[in-house]
């Protein structure tokens, strides 16, 4: 049997933190919050994260240095940044540091969990089929 894929959230934004964690588990993901980045990163060696979705501004480290932290560290997690930055330098930055989507805030549940599930195809990780109907 496969293991249920382990989706990362980090935001400071905790209505945000809460209406993904809710969306993901409904996908049948399992789902970790984080309030900051260096919580985060405190977690990346314990924890067999699937996928990072990350804002963008945030107190203390903001996604970028986050995405760069990951880089330097040499990890290979996928990342889905959403994000209600309108920059294109830190758009290009972030993928250039190996994100795989940017997204704009407010995502469609459908346009993010698409994304979520090409991270996962391409790391070779199990995809959850969603909620029964």
């Amino acid at each position: 049997m496969s293991r249920i894929p382990i989706v990362a959230i980090v935001d400071d934004d905790e209505a945000i933190r809460d209406a993904l964690s809710d969306l993901l588990m409904l996908e049948g993901f399992a789902c970790h919050p984080f309030e900051r980045a260096s919580a985060f990163l405190a977690e990346v060696g314990r924890a067999p994260f699937d996928c990072l979705i990350t804002d963008m501004r945030m107190p203390g480290m903001s996604g970028l240095e986050l995405l760069e932290h990951l880089r330097d560290l040499g990890s290979d997690l996928p990342a889905i940044v959403l994000t209600s930055v309108v920059d294109e330098r830190t758009r290009a930055r972030s993928l250039a540091l190996g994100a795989r989507a940017w997204l704009g805030k407010p995502v469609a549940d459908e346009v993010l969990l698409g994304q979520l599930r090409l991270a996962l195809r391409d790391r070779g990780a199990a995809i959850p089929r969603g909620p029964a109907e």
